[in-house]
């Protein structure tokens, strides 16, 4: 017995040591929440803003889910100069879609890239055709992926708001459309791992190598843009959106990232399946990040995330079956990591809004989520120590 309480009591310190710093940081972006700026809101435009935005979205076989976006993008009003689709070489009707949206609104144009060089990746690669392509006469670059729905008054809003707190780049954090269970159960944990390791959207990040970013909802000065070299800074990334932010953050320039629910939506995978594989694999941000912030985010993600059901239910299932007498340092421990559940299970409270359940088959899952965060972690340590060989059908050697 006393050597079973020696074990225990190795055991439960050495957890603290790896819990504790790590609660700590987590806390200390938590409490930043309340003094984020709110979601932005539809706006619409005023004259000054008379075609000052290109818009770029690159694609490739998005004929199930593009209508969505040319839609939303046609109620976009004057602000829009041009909306640029860049295609390389769908084979499923992509531009047949665009080509039709393109007959009721002439804003729309469509292009081919130029064949992928072997040093980038096939969409920051897009992104960077359409920039070159897009007219100077446009003061801001506005890049949207084929799977968002875009609100009427999403540009507008979006221009507004960077020009008013004085961004030279900006991106939105969207509200996530779920349809199936699994999706409804896996996906907010996924996404929970980017919320413990950066500040929540709103707040702005003063070090660049911290700064967040999404490219489905993606602004940015073309002046800037030009400035560093366009999207040749993230050409070999797999999360250019990211990197990209990071270096114009780098060359001083205010990078913000906002909550934008109330003006975008995103259908981003179908099913649990396809999330834990393609969204999966580029949430480590290892392309963006050294290899020290890598590993430091991997012990954030395992002590306040991974760890803390997985001990809960041990020191449970010990303290009943084994019928040990729990030690002090096991008193701590079981306490920390249950406040620690609490904090998880708050959270579902915090983003619930940035989810649309309505339509979604098994949508309470969704409060079971917490449920699947060893998963999701896991699914972390896995990216993270491998290149993608495939991206959205485009194969790439190592």
């Amino acid at each position: 017995m006393h050597n079973i309480l020696t074990i225990e009591s190795a055991l439960s310190l050495l957890l603290l040591l790896l819990q504790l710093p790590a609660t700590a940081i987590l806390l200390s972006r938590l409490f930043k929440g309340p003094r984020r700026l709110p979601p932005i809101q539809p706006q619409q435009p005023t004259p000054e803003l008379l075609g000052s935005v290109s818009v770029v979205v690159p694609t490739l076989n998005e004929a199930l889910r593009i209508s969505p976006l040319l839609a939303g993008l046609s109620k976009q009003s004057y602000e829009v100069r041009e909306v640029i689709v860049v295609d390389s070489k769908s084979q499923d009707g992509t531009p047949d879609l665009v080509k039709a949206a393109q007959q009721q609104d002439p804003r729309f144009r469509l292009i081919n890239d130029d064949p992928l060089p072997t040093n980038w990746v096939g969409r920051p690669w897009a992104l960077h055709n359409g920039f070159l392509h897009s007219s100077e006469d446009s003061q801001w670059f506005l890049g949207m992926d084929a799977d968002t729905q875009p609100h009427p008054g999403l540009v507008a809003s979006l221009v507004k708001t960077a020009q008013a707190k004085g961004y030279d780049m900006v991106s939105l954090s969207p509200q996530f459309l779920l349809k199936y269970p699994g999706e409804c159960w896996l996906q907010p944990a996924l996404l929970m791992t980017l919320l413990y390791r950066f500040d929540p959207a709103g707040i702005t990040t003063e070090q660049p190598e911290r700064v967040m970013a999404n490219g489905q909802c993606f602004l940015c000065r073309r002046s800037v843009l030009a400035a560093v070299g366009g999207y040749s800074s993230a050409s070999n990334s797999f999360c250019d959106d990211v990197t990209l932010a990071r270096h114009i953050a780098a060359q001083g320039f205010k990078v913000g990232f906002l909550d934008g629910a109330k003006v975008l939506k995103v259908r981003m995978y179908e099913g649990a399946l396809e999330t834990w594989k393609e969204w999966g694999r580029s949430l480590d941000l290892k392309d963006a990040s050294s290899r020290a912030q890598v590993w430091g985010d991997l012990w954030l993600l395992s002590a306040v995330q991974g760890l803390p059901l997985l001990i809960s239910l041990s020191c449970l299932l010990g303290y009943f079956l084994l019928a040990v007498p729990p030690t002090l340092p096991l008193l701590i421990l079981w306490g920390l990591n249950l406040c620690l559940l609490v904090i998880r299970f708050a959270m579902l409270l915090a983003i619930a809004p940035s989810y649309d359940r309505k339509t979604s088959q098994g949508g309470w899952l969704f409060w079971l989520s917490p449920l699947a965060d060893p998963l999701a972690v896991l699914r972390i340590f896995l990216s993270a120590f491998r290149t993608p060989r495939e991206w959205r059908g485009r194969k790439y050697s190592t």
